[in-house]
């Protein structure tokens, strides 16, 4: 088997496993929010779904869930926002994935969040939004769809890339 044939074959198994592995979603209480018993049913109920699921406790900064989303590799980020601040954190977590590169990162969650900031946040990159009492088989919907639409983006391009072979390089002069 030649190089290139070999690296394109380990491609395609490596975005096939990413495609197959179950989802991953860290539920993050962003900001001074001390309410979490609606994140904890969240996260009970994206478990109970099958989804893989980390639960970051309370009081977190945009950058300690985005370094913890990054760690733990995850398909999806989940924010539970009843403060008020959605417009300062939802944004916040979105740039601070797109700056480490993990645009792909699913950002999604829920709260007390008027419609008028629901429509910019979502202009602003942000995924569907939830409101409590939403129903977990609309969030589980939600981001098994929208997951899985982003990894068969993610493996069209991988496999776009990877039927083309290594790019060739020019010998150093």
């Amino acid at each position: 088997m030649s190089t290139s044939a070999g690296q394109a074959d380990g491609g395609a198994r490596a975005g096939r496993a990413a495609r197959e592995r179950p989802i991953r979603v860290l539920v993050a209480k962003a900001g001074l929010d001390g309410h979490d018993r609606g994140a904890k049913v969240v996260a009970a109920g994206f478990r109970d779904a099958g989804f893989e699921v980390i639960y970051t406790g309370l009081r977190q900064t945009p950058e300690m869930i985005v370094e913890a989303a990054l760690q733990e590799d995850v398909d999806c980020v989940g924010l539970s926002i009843h403060s008020g601040a959605h417009m300062t954190l939802f944004p916040k977590v979105v740039e601070l994935l797109k700056a480490r590169g993990a645009a792909g990162v699913l950002v999604t969650g829920g709260g007390i969040i008027p419609p008028e900031d629901v429509a910019a946040l979502q202009r602003l990159g942000v995924g569907r939004l939830f409101g409590p009492g939403s129903p977990l088989s609309e969030l589980v919907a939600y981001v098994r769809a929208a997951v899985a639409e982003r990894r068969a983006s993610e493996g069209a391009a991988a496999g776009a890339g990877s039927a083309k072979g290594p790019t060739p390089t020019r010998p150093p002069s």
